[in-house]
């Protein structure tokens, strides 16, 4: 067990790799391998552990009524999956959870996970942070699929990592990145930021978006 990467999850923000290897000696835990391609979760799908992977990459996504993929998110180690489903009465995995890569899983049982953050308040207050980030990040997808156009969508995003004020904004996600986060095709995308940027809304000059016109920007977020 590699301790010090466990060191840099969420979950163990804050505390070093030796008590970290204290934890998990005196908490009940799984371990599981994983394919590149293999389903690890459905949709539906009970949510009854704590997962955290521990190596390797994997994907959320769903598929919409008219047969569309979405890919939610990539979750690389050592994030967790379904964090924010581990409790309440809907305890449901939302979407599915492909393998990106071969990688393993770490899983806690939800009563010894339970048992561990009763005696372990760091671990407690990093795992409440972990689900308000979660709903956060749904909130904010939710207003993605909520666009009806891809220009709405690529305004609102380029717009909430500007800031209120902000000139420019630097895209860490690619076009085909942007095509699966938004649930469409990747040409759309491009063409979408073409015409913003002969509209003399945003200047493109590769991943670094310069916005020229914020106030015609927002009133694309409208439509």
């Amino acid at each position: 067990m590699d301790y010090s990467r466990l060191a840099l999850a969420p979950l163990f923000r804050g505390i070093q790799p030796d008590e970290i290897e204290v934890i998990m000696n005196s908490t009940p835990y799984k371990t599981r391998k994983f394919r590149e391609g293999s389903l690890i979760a459905q949709s539906g799908e009970a949510v009854t552990s704590l997962v955290i992977v521990a190596e390797g990459i994997v994907k959320g996504e769903m598929i919409d009524y008219a047969g569309r993929v979405i890919k939610i998110e990539d979750i690389p180690a050592p994030g967790a999956l379904a964090s924010a489903f581990l409790f309440g009465n809907r305890n449901r995995y939302p979407v599915n959870v492909i393998a990106v890569s071969d990688g393993e899983l770490l899983v806690f049982e939800k009563s010894d996970f339970l048992s561990l953050m009763m005696k372990n308040d760091i671990v407690l207050a990093n795992f409440l942070d972990m689900i308000s980030n979660r709903s956060q990040f749904l909130s904010e997808k939710i207003k993605f699929l909520n666009f009806k156009t891809i220009k709405g969508k690529l305004a609102h995003f380029i717009l909430m990592r500007s800031g209120q004020t902000g000139k420019s904004v630097k895209l860490e996600l690619t076009q085909n990145d942007l095509a699966d986060y938004f649930g469409v095709a990747r040409p759309s995308v491009g063409r979408a930021l073409g015409e913003m940027e002969e509209e003399g809304l945003i200047e493109a000059r590769g991943k670094n978006i310069s916005i020229i016109d914020r106030d015609r920007l927002t009133l694309l977020t409208a439509d």
